[in-house]
Parts: structure tokens; sequence; C-alpha cells
């Protein structure tokens, strides 16, 4: 770990080395402070909380998941918007199923509601991950759907759902063991298309 770097930052990249490589189950701030470098009371010069801690390793996994998100309609930006919502989906669902522990932690409601957060920390992480949903809100819009914001809501919660549902082995078998890359596609198009209606020939 680079030492270098401010120690809120250090302790960030530990917890996120963490998440990544053992899950939510090894985030504790005595292992998070020993990976930085630093005694185990010094994460609460940073973080008043626990939680506040894994607020920031999440949002590092949002703004990865931004990143992914933004690369996906731009490498789509030639294509039809239904096409680009294919290519956010399949960006969702793969960042779950390559960052299982992080995806878990992102969506942990206790650190979504940040409740008696101070102000001056910014947004709460709920709030910071609007853009993303925005984004998907306007591609749903232009593909026609008459209540854009409730369509991408369903169909974040059907992607989400897949994601999961993968992840814990119940879709690989009620689809006879499909290859992950080809049975995470078809799940996506399936899902999209649910959504979004026929698609105009």
């Amino acid at each position: 770990m680079d030492q270098e770097r401010p120690l809120r930052e250090r302790l960030i990249d530990a917890g996120v080395e963490l998440v990544m490589s053992e899950g939510t189950g090894a985030l504790g701030l005595r292992e998070i402070a020993r990976r930085a470098g630093v005694s185990h009371g010094a994460p609460r010069r940073y973080f008043p909380t626990h939680q506040s801690l894994l607020s920031a390793i999440a949002r590092r996994g949002f703004e990865d998941l931004g990143v992914r998100f933004s690369a996906a309609a731009a490498g789509a930006r030639e294509s039809s918007p239904r096409e680009r919502v294919r290519a956010i989906g399949r960006a969702y669902v793969g960042y779950a199923l390559e960052h299982p522990g992080m995806f878990e932690l992102m969506f942990r409601h206790d650190l979504l509601d940040s409740a008696g957060r101070a102000p001056a920390e910014g947004p709460r992480l709920r709030e910071s991950t609007l853009s993303m949903f925005d984004l998907l809100v306007a591609l749903v819009c232009r593909c026609g759907a008459a209540e854009p914001s409730v369509t991408a809501a369903a169909l974040w919660a059907n992607l989400h759902g897949v994601a999961q549902l993968w992840r814990w082995g119940s879709l690989p078998l009620v689809l006879g063991g499909a290859p992950p890359a080809d049975g995470v596609e078809r799940l996506v198009d399936a899902a999209v298309d649910a959504h979004l209606g026929p698609e105009p020939v």
C-alpha cells in the first residue's frame, strides 16, 4: 500500500482491498487499520463510526460502477437507446458477479441511509448514486416508456435480482447450468425487453 497517500485514503484503500478479496465479513476496524499500517484507534480520527468508514468504502464501489456505466453507455453511443440500456444492464450485473463483496456492501440499507451523518461529509451514500439512475431513466425515456422513472426502477430491481440469484446459483440451476456469460447476457436482454416492450420493427 502506498504509504505516501493520506491516511484517510489509505484506510479506505485497505477496506476496498479487504472487501474485494474476503467479503464484507472481513471489514473490522482493527483489520483495516492493520492493513493500513496504523494503530487500531487511528481510523477514529477520520471516521467517527465504523459505519462511516464502511460508507466511504462503499462509495468507492459506486464510483467504480459509475465509471463502468459511463464506459458501457459510451461504447454503445452509436447504438439505439435500447442497446445502450442493455449495455448498462450487462455492466451492472457483471460488476455484481465480479465483485460480490463490494456489491453486497454497496446495497446495505444502513449504509445507504447514513442516518446521523455530519452535513460536512457531503451527500448521503444513497443520494450519490442518483446520477447512474438518472442516466438509465434518460435512456428508458428515449425508448418511449410511458413512465420512464417507474420503468427504470422496475428494470433496476429486475437486474439486481438477476445478479443476486445468479450469484447464489439459483438461476444457473434453472437454466440448466448455462455458461455465465451466455446466461447472464440472455437474462439481461430478457429483462430489458420485458420492461421496454417489444422492440420496434
